[in-house]
């Protein structure tokens, strides 16, 4: 059985609040933008800063209310008030793929949600 790769869920446009590159790691991303888009603390997502190109893998952590926080390394991919898309894929089969949704969860300059799409 052939299996592709679809997006899962997206975070669009969601602007850092913090960067600390003295964190071990990861990308904290606020409670209620993680329950909205489904994405969970420890799954892998790929970053996209919309305002200097750069992408980057990382995994989530959970963030405080508001908070988008790229830590370690990823710190140095963006600037507090860059804008960023935060990504997970799935790989589906051929069945699965005809009745997938990913959810997109779309927030204003304080990552508060204005629309949400989608199911899972």
């Amino acid at each position: 059985m052939a299996f592709r790769c679809f997006l899962q869920a997206k975070i669009h446009r969601a602007v850092i609040t913090e960067a600390n590159v003295d964190y071990t790691g990861s990308i904290a991303v606020c409670p209620e933008l993680l329950a909205a888009s489904g994405l969970q603390v420890n799954e892998r997502v790929d970053v996209y800063n919309i305002d200097n190109g750069n992408r980057l893998t990382t995994y989530i952590i959970q963030g405080r209310p508001g908070q988008i926080c790229l830590n370690g390394a990823a710190a140095r991919k963006g600037s507090v008030e860059d804008r960023v898309i935060i990504a997970a894929y799935t790989w589906l089969s051929d069945e699965e793929q005809a009745s997938h949704t990913p959810r997109l969860v779309f927030v204003d300059s304080e990552n508060r949600i204005v629309d949400s799409k989608g199911t899972y």
